[in-house]
């Protein structure tokens, strides 16, 4: 910035600079116009007529005042004396404008981030998988229940196939009671002949029960052991995906916590920040209004070399004013 003749004590006001600068504007236009036109020489003509001779002026003669040299002089300190109060003046106003510019300086303030949420499907455990989800729960039984599972599988499925319906004991036991005593045998060609036939059956009905009461016992027995095992990896496949839900729901709860924790201390900071943001610029401005007036207030500390010009306008807005 240029350096100024400002000052905070005694001086001209701006509207005392603004005046007397137009009043040397004035002052100095009125001179200029008594220069303008100086020439070295009039031109005339003598025109006579009937009874007289008139003279007729061509180019009128303005010769230089007799004290050009005071009036250069004088206009010359009177576009100084604008120049210096324009200057000052100009500076004031610059200065006004610097200060209205700037801004309260928050750089050190840090801005507080916004979290990111956790998201807790990232990091979700599936479902134990195989065939209707049971494939898991197989590897979970020892090697001796597995083996047993196999064996009483394999009775129950070799057992079930004889003693059911249409099964080889079925058979058995359906056509026992219906075996005929008599039975036709052809002798003659043509012609057939009743033959009492001995019938000697292999089983008796009594003892084709007690075989399929014993199988079916056994059938029973082992049927239930399939049936356990199945049912023991089914359960064990819905307590795992239970288990695992209940990890993952337990996670989701705590991401969710957590993110509203975050959120609640991220809105707090926020708040804070703008607290202290507010209580900076309020600072500032505070500040900045009181340089503003003290600018405002600041007067024109007149150089002695412009003084007399000075003077001499004062004097003229006094007495208007008066």
């Amino acid at each position: 910035m240029k350096k100024n003749s400002l000052t905070p004590n005694s001086g001209l006001s701006l509207s005392q600079a603004t005046s007397i600068s137009n009043l040397c504007n004035q002052r100095a236009g009125e001179i200029t116009a008594k220069l303008n036109g100086v020439n070295n020489y009039e031109k005339s003509v003598d025109i006579e007529g009937k009874n007289d001779t008139k003279t007729h002026i061509i180019l009128a003669g303005k010769p230089l005042p007799e004290n050009v040299v005071a009036l250069i002089t004088e206009k010359a300190e009177l576009h100084a004396c604008q120049a210096f109060l324009m200057e000052n003046i100009k500076a004031k106003d610059e200065m006004l404008k610097d200060i209205k510019k700037v801004t309260a300086d928050i750089s050190s303030q840090e801005v507080p981030e916004r979290p990111k949420n956790i998201s807790p499907l990232v990091n979700q455990l599936p479902e134990v998988s195989g065939a209707d989800g049971k494939e898991w729960g197989w590897t979970q039984l020892t090697a001796a229940e597995i083996n047993e599972f196999i064996e009483a599988e394999a009775f129950a499925a070799h057992i079930g196939q004889f003693i059911h319906h249409t099964s080889p004991l079925d058979r058995l036991r359906t056509e026992l009671p219906i075996i005929p005593a008599i039975d036709w045998m052809t002798i003659v060609e043509g012609v057939k002949s009743p033959v009492t036939i001995k019938v000697h059956a292999t089983h008796t009905s009594e003892n084709l029960l007690k075989i399929h009461e014993e199988l079916a016992a056994l059938h029973r027995a082992k049927e239930q052991r399939v049936n356990y095992f199945k049912a023991k990896v089914k359960n064990l496949t819905t307590d795992e995906n239970a288990r695992i839900a209940k990890i993952n729901a337990d996670a989701q709860n705590e991401a969710a916590k957590q993110n509203n924790d975050n959120n609640a201390a991220y809105e707090t900071a926020v708040k804070a920040y703008n607290e202290k943001i507010r209580s900076i610029q309020a600072e500032f401005e505070k500040t900045r209004q009181a340089s503003i007036k003290e600018i405002a207030a600041m007067r024109i500390q007149v150089d002695q070399r412009f003084q007399k010009t000075v003077d001499t306008f004062l004097k003229q807005i006094s007495d208007i004013q008066e």
